[in-house]
């Protein structure tokens, strides 16, 4: 099995070294992740401009291939043939912070683990919850048995997994539990600012984001201290307001 691990916090982050470190053990890796962190980036691609790709060094001294480019070019770089290999896998993580309920429109991690999908590959995307304290081996451990089970079972097409560990170390956690989307509410402020030339900017921010744990959702799985698995599916219709539509007279 080759893996393709990237990610959006930049090939320098922690949590990207750990889950190299943890699956180079059950299969063959390389790595090619964005040169900065594209946290927030949400599903974008570059169209207008040239991708570049530089040789560098993880943390370990290992060889990786890092691009100025997002996410999600990284995954289309590979699977478009830059590593002369398709990958049989995409493992995107892990990241700083869960993504969770809503924050998968904006995830550049998720994103990375959908263009995967789009491309017919098994895809994963993979975070973690916390505070500074980050307990990338609960994540990257979970990882190691999950590749080797999709590997096995494979997903449906147009599907990926999205994984959310708690801020427990491996000992502590509460069990796995398959789940659906939960909600996350924003609390978010437009905070305008003057520059030295008297021009003004703007921050976009607020207090931290209010979660609502009810039971079966990821946010529900990680408020119990559980590992959250969240099958998530490309086709965003939504299937029950179709006959709703027509019956406003639009369409047949």
């Amino acid at each position: 099995m080759f893996i393709l691990i990237t990610n959006d916090d930049g090939y320098d982050s922690e949590g990207l070294l750990v889950l190299k470190q943890h699956l180079e053990r059950v299969a063959e890796v390389s790595v090619l992740a964005p040169t900065h962190n594209w946290s927030a980036s949400g599903h974008s691609r570059t169209l207008r401009q040239p991708l570049r790709v530089f040789e560098a060094t993880l943390r370990d001294g290992s060889a990786c291939y890092t691009s100025d480019g997002t996410p999600s070019d990284c995954v289309a770089l590979v699977t478009l043939g830059y590593l002369k290999r398709r990958p049989d896998m995409v493992v995107s993580g892990i990241n700083r912070g869960a993504n969770l309920g809503d924050d998968i429109t904006y995830s550049g991690t998720v994103a990375a683990a959908m263009e995967g999908a789009i491309y017919g590959i098994p895809s994963i995307a993979v975070s973690s919850e916390g505070r500074g304290n980050w307990h990338f081996d609960t994540a990257a451990q979970f990882l190691s048995g999950l590749v080797k089970q999709v590997e096995r079972n494979g997903l449906p097409p147009h599907t990926l997994l999205n994984v959310n560990t708690p801020d427990l170390p491996p000992g502590e956690v509460r069990g796995v539990e398959v789940t659906r989307m939960g909600r996350r509410f924003y609390h978010d402020e437009l905070d305008e600012r003057v520059d030295p030339f008297g021009l003004k900017y703007y921050w976009t921010a607020g207090e931290p984001h209010e979660l609502e744990p009810d039971d079966g959702t990821d946010v529900g799985a990680i408020a119990n201290g559980k590992i959250s698995v969240t099958p998530l599916h490309l086709d965003m219709t939504n299937h029950r307001m179709l006959d709703e539509l027509k019956g406003w007279g639009l369409g047949n």
